[in-house]
Formats: structure tokens, C-alpha cells, sequence
């Protein structure tokens, strides 16, 4: 069956507004989405790889071993919908398993999407794959797909990865908020999130020892130079990630080894110092915090599971 693109909405902003906003706050910080161009997804993909970072393993481990679980539990769909699919690896890990007439991922680069989807629904040819090329982060969310949806049976929200982790506890719930609308109210949401653990561990995942993580956030700084017309000095910014345990998530920085200015699209910013680019949060929960979070989104936790090592867990919420 061939896979349907749709293209939908606006981008919530373009990279130069969002930089250029983002340099000109205290603290400056830049949203993470940013991260992920080609090179930033081929680093993405090498930090999975490392040893220090249990967060691919532990997630690919939980659903290899409870996938048959999840799928009963769930129970049959008109569709399940994957915002930020990416790849569409996880989704592999599921859809085999699960009774799904169709399946939805919507993603804000829409060529690798498409190319993503492709081989997903050559490997089920059974399923109506609907590739969607969406910002669900601009103003108006997922209200672009909702018309295109089936209009009749159960939806499955499927939000992996721990991706909810990059999010602020508002805008989270927002995020959820939003997920229940898009579920329906008689539809579901599968989330993944990582849960709270030693610092060490948390720690050694986001320095690991190979430095990748490292070029991954620097990477920021050469995508701005190419498509910005910056002048960043990669090597003149240390990478620092740490865990708070107050705010109960990692953060990741980008620190001026020196006070310096460079210029982003003609626009002269300086750093002092010292000064930090704030560039990922990573928030760690337990299960009871994230249900509460999801309580104020309007969803009731139905069951969960948890890898081996109790590294991360996977939710379900009606």
C-alpha cells in the first residue's frame, strides 16, 4: 500500500528567529529541536550507540520484552498516531504486535519522514501508513491533522524515546494536554519517559567517554555558522552536562571558554566568560510524578512497565 504524504501548517518559527530570540535572553538558550540536522542526527544516532547511554537500550529491551503485553493492553485501533516519529524505529517494535488499521507519523522534516515510512510499510504492507509533515510545536499544535484523521474508532497516541523529557513541567503538560485531544476521549496515549536514578549514571550518559555527545551539542554552533552566517568557534565553547537533582533533570550547556563576540545573521552577540548557552533540558521522573503530570492533562494511568534494570518505563494512559 502506498504511503500518503500531507504536509500541514507552518513551522512554529524558523531557525533564525528562534536563535536570534533565544541570544538575545538571559540566560540565552536555544530549543533542542534545533539540534537535529544531518549531521546533528547522524551524532544523535552515534550517542545511542555509546556505552554510557542506556536510555536506547534500556527503551529497545522493555518493548522486545512486553510489546505482546502492550498490545493486549491497548487493545485494537483505528490508528496510532507517532508525533516526532523520526526514524520510525520504535514504532517497529510495536506495530508488529499491535492491531492498528493505520499509523500516523508526523514528524517536522518531512523528507526523511517520507523515506522512513516507506520502508516501515513495505515491511507491513497490510497497514495504511499516512506520513505527516508537521511543526506540532507552532501555535495551533495538532490542530492541522485532526480533520484528516479517521473519523471513526479508537486513536493511539505513541510518544517514545523520552522525548517528553525535553520539555518544562508546563510545557509538558501542555504537550499532554494536547495529546488527550488528540486521542479522543475514548482513545489512548503509550508514552516513554526515563526514570530518576544515581547521578553517576545519569551523568556518565551525557559525558560519554568517546566525547560524541560533546560534538553533538557543538554542532549547534557549526549549523548556525552554515546556515546562519555565523562566526562561532566551536572549540572556543566547552560542552557541560549536569544533573539537578532539584529540578530533577539534566541540563546541558554550551560554556564560553572566554568572553568573545561572534555574529549571527549580522547580529553581533557577546559572551562573556563563563557564559552558558543553555541548549537541552532532560527531565527524569518517577511513575507517580508522571502521573500526576498526566492527571492534570486529563488521562488516568491504565498499566506500566519497566525494563530489566528499572533504567525506564513505558506508560499507558486513558
Amino acid at each position: 500500500m502506498p504511503v500518503r504524504l500531507l504536509t500541514l501548517g507552518l513551522p512554529a518559527d524558523t531557525l533564525k528567529e528562534a536563535v536570534l530570540t533565544g541570544l538575545s535572553g538571559q540566560p540565552k538558550r536555544i530549543p533542542p529541536k534545533y539540534f537535529y540536522d544531518g549531521e546533528g542526527s547522524r551524532l544523535f544516532e552515534a550517542i545511542c550507540r555509546q556505552p554510557e547511554y542506556y536510555l536506547t537500550r534500556a527503551e529497545t529491551a522493555l518493548l522486545q520484552a512486553e510489546a505482546e503485553a502492550i498490545a493486549r493492553c491497548i487493545g485494537t485501533v483505528a490508528c496510532m498516531i507517532e508525533p516526532g516519529a523520526g526514524c520510525c524505529a520504535k514504532a517497529r517494535l510495536l506495530l508488529g504486535k499491535l492491531e492498528a488499521a493505520s499509523y500516523w507519523p508526523v514528524d517536522i522534516s518531512g523528507e526523511a519522514l517520507s523515506e522512513a515510512a516507506s520502508r516501515l510499510s513495505a515491511e507491513h504492507p497490510a497497514l495504511d501508513v499516512t506520513a505527516v509533515h508537521l511543526d506540532f510545536t507552532a501555535a495551533d499544535g495538532f490542530a492541522p491533522l485532526l480533520p484528516h484523521l479517521p473519523a471513526t474508532g479508537r486513536r493511539l497516541v505513541y510518544y517514545p524515546g523520552s522525548s517528553i523529557g525535553n520539555a518544562g513541567l508546563a510545557e509538558a503538560v501542555a504537550l499532554l494536554k494536547a495529546f488527550r485531544t488528540l486521542a479522543g476521549a475514548d482513545g489512548g496515549l503509550l508514552i516513554g519517559f526515563d526514570l530518576k536514578k544515581e547521578p553517576a549514571r545519569l551523568h556518565a550518559a551525557y559525558n560519554d567517554a568517546a566525547g560524541v555527545t560533546a560534538a553533538f551539542n557543538r554542532n549547534l554552533l557549526v549549523r548556525m555558522n552554515h546556515e546562519l552566517g555565523a562566526d562561532f568557534r566551536p572549540d572556543g565553547f566547552d560542552h557541560y552536562a549536569f544533573y539537578n537533582p532539584a529540578e530533577g533533570r539534566i541540563e546541558m550547556h554550551l560554556v564560553s571558554r572566554v568572553r568573545q563576540q561572534v555574529t549571527v545573521a549580522g547580529v553581533a552577540v557577546m559572551f562573556e566568560a563563563g557564559e552558558s548557552l543553555h541548549t537541552e533540558n532532560s527531565y527524569k521522573y518517577t511513575p507517580q510524578e508522571f502521573d500526576a503530570l498526566a492527571k492534570e492533562a486529563g488521562f488516568a494511568r491504565e498499566a506500566g512497565w519497566r525494563d530489566g534494570e528499572g533504567l525506564f518505563a513505558v506508560q499507558y494512559y486513558v
